[in-house]
Order: structure tokens, then C-alpha cells, then sequence
């Protein structure tokens, strides 16, 4: 059996609608009918798009690793899910993605999708949820009464870590460009730095975390504005200059059901909204890769 799917068959290659063979689940998989997948822009340069997980060449390669759908069959060994479960959440790197009408995936990489959480929305949650959540609480240990600064306030992790942050019951300072401001405001941000006509070193005084999603060398002057005890988290790269007395840590996120599930109770709460910039249909996925970089949130694919 076949399905329709977009693959790409060589580093630099053209992302192609093609059949390709229908998902085989492994031990504790399920395969999900795809209703919607989003991606990072620069997935298709990582080496786990290339090749699986002893190195061997694995293209032609799907790309868009945030999937939600419907569990369509559930593979010996599987727990946690049944068949016609609505679920949202990350696929191996290093295997498939979405952007095809079916994938296999970890069930233990799922969570459910609340009822009133469309799968679009579903689907712009995942990767930047999980790196909001993990950039402030895991690794910057955000509490009540704290004040964070998000870098990027405007992108798709950054929108939701301004509506983690501020639901949490921190003091939440948001940089970006000036034309979301107005977003970053409406989405909880108590205060905004327009980056292109502020100084952030005269805006802001010292602060007990510092979340960053944009690097360069905003990521180096921002050590400075970190009150000790404090901590500057990058998902750039390693911060080139540590907090005096506080903590500088760069991360790459992970899968955790337990964290998809905290993220799909506050979406179906309305405490929490994905931020989705622009939506394509499947047969447009090279175009949806082309236009990411130039849209607030995240663009989400269609199938």
C-alpha cells in the first residue's frame, strides 16, 4: 500500500509530493492519520534527516516532525493509546515526519488533543511547547514573583513562552521587532523591547532568567542583565559569556508526553494559544519552508 507523501531524496533536493510507501509501526509505535504537521526551517540540513540512528543513509527523507492526527493502528507492545485517539506531539528525527497522510511515531511522544483544540493549533504546539516549557521551567527554574526576559517574542516558541511565563505568575519582558509588539502585549508580555529602536541594556534592568531564542550578539550582552542566581538559557547556542553568580545553559529539546500533556491542558483551558503564522496545504510544503523565516509563529502544514 502507498500514500501520498512530500519527500526530499537528496541534501539541497527539491521538496516532491510523491507516493511513497505506507508507515510500518515498530514495537511500541502507532501510526497517526495526519491531519497536520509542523517543521523547523533548517530540519532539512540536521543529519538525522539524512541518516537513522546507526548512521545508515535513510533517503529519501519526509520532513515535518510535529504531527497531529488520528491513531490509525496501534502496534504490538503499544500502551497508552487506541485506535481513533486524537494526538499531537514530536517524531523521531532521525525517521520520517508528517507531511505525508500517514506517519509511525513513539506512542510515548503523544499526548491527547484536548476536544475543543483544533488539529492546526494541535500541530503548532509541539516543538516550540515543549522548548517554552522546558526553557523556562526545566532549565531556568521559573517561579511566581520571578521576572523573565523572552528573546524573540514574536516566534513560535517565543509566543508561548510569553503565555507560559505570565500564567505562572512572573513578570514577563518581551523583545523582538516592533511589529509584534502589539502580539507580545495581547499575549501577556507586561513590558516590550523594540530591539530595532531600544537599547536593551538601557531598557531593562536586572533580571532572574533570561530566555533566548534568537543568539548572536544579543545572546553574549544579555549575561550582564542576569541577577545573581539567575540563569541566561539559550536553544541558539552556548551562551559565549556566563552570568556573574548565575547560570548559562544552552539546550536542544525533548520529547516528554508528561510536558505535551501540561501544554494540551492549558490550549484546551484557553490559557495557552499557539500563535499560527500561516497554513499550507501538502502539495505547497516547499513553499510553507521558503516563507517560514518571514512569518510571526509558526506556519503549519495541511493535509
Amino acid at each position: 500500500m502507498t500514500m501520498r507523501a512530500i519527500r526530499v531524496h537528496r541534501p539541497g533536493g527539491d521538496l516532491v509530493l510523491e507516493d511513497a510507501p505506507m508507515p510500518r509501526p515498530a514495537t511500541g509505535d502507532v501510526v497517526v492519520r495526519v491531519h497536520a504537521a509542523g517543521f523547523v526551517p533548517d530540519e532539512l540540513e540536521w543529519p538525522g534527516t539524512w541518516t537513522d540512528r546507526a548512521g545508515r543513509d535513510r533517503a529519501p527523507s519526509v520532513p515535518a516532525h510535529e504531527v497531529a492526527g488520528v491513531v490509525s493502528e496501534v502496534a504490538y507492545g503499544t500502551t497508552g493509546l487506541s485506535v481513533g485517539d486524537r494526538v499531537f506531539g514530536l517524531t523521531d528525527w532521525h525517521r520520517d515526519g508528517g507531511a505525508a497522510e500517514y506517519v509511525a511515531a513513539e506512542a510515548r511522544n503523544l499526548a491527547h488533543i484536548p476536544a475543543n483544540v483544533t488539529f492546526t493549533e494541535a500541530a503548532a504546539l509541539p516543538l516550540a511547547g515543549l522548548t517554552a516549557w522546558q526553557g523556562l521551567f526545566t532549565h531556568g527554574g521559573l517561579e511566581a514573583g520571578r521576572t523573565v526576559v523572552v528573546h524573540g517574542a514574536g516566534g513560535g516558541t517565543g509566543t508561548l513562552a510569553v503565555q507560559l511565563a505570565r500564567e505562572a505568575g512572573a513578570h514577563v519582558i518581551a523583545t523582538g521587532r516592533g511589529r509584534v509588539a502589539g502580539l507580545a502585549v495581547e499575549l501577556g508580555a507586561h513590558e516590550f523591547v523594540d530591539l530595532e529602536r531600544q537599547s536593551f541594556e538601557e531598557a531593562v534592568g536586572p533580571v532572574d532568567l533570561i530566555f533566548d531564542t534568537i543568539g548572536g550578539d544579543l545572546l553574549a550582552r544579555s549575561a550582564a542583565k542576569v541577577r545573581p542566581g539567575g540563569a541566561l538559557v539559550s536553544i541558539t547556542a552556548p551562551p559565549p559569556v556566563a552570568p556573574e553568580a548565575g547560570r548559562a545553559v544552552f539546550f536542544i529539546v525533548e520529547p516528554d508526553r508528561a510536558q505535551l500533556a501540561e501544554l494540551a491542558a492549558r490550549a484546551g483551558a484557553g490559557l495557552l494559544r499557539a500563535h499560527v503564522g500561516a497554513v499550507y496545504p501538502l502539495a505547497e510544503t516547499g513553499q510553507a519552508f521558503r516563507a517560514k523565516r518571514g512569518v510571526p509563529g509558526k506556519v503549519v502544514i495541511e493535509i
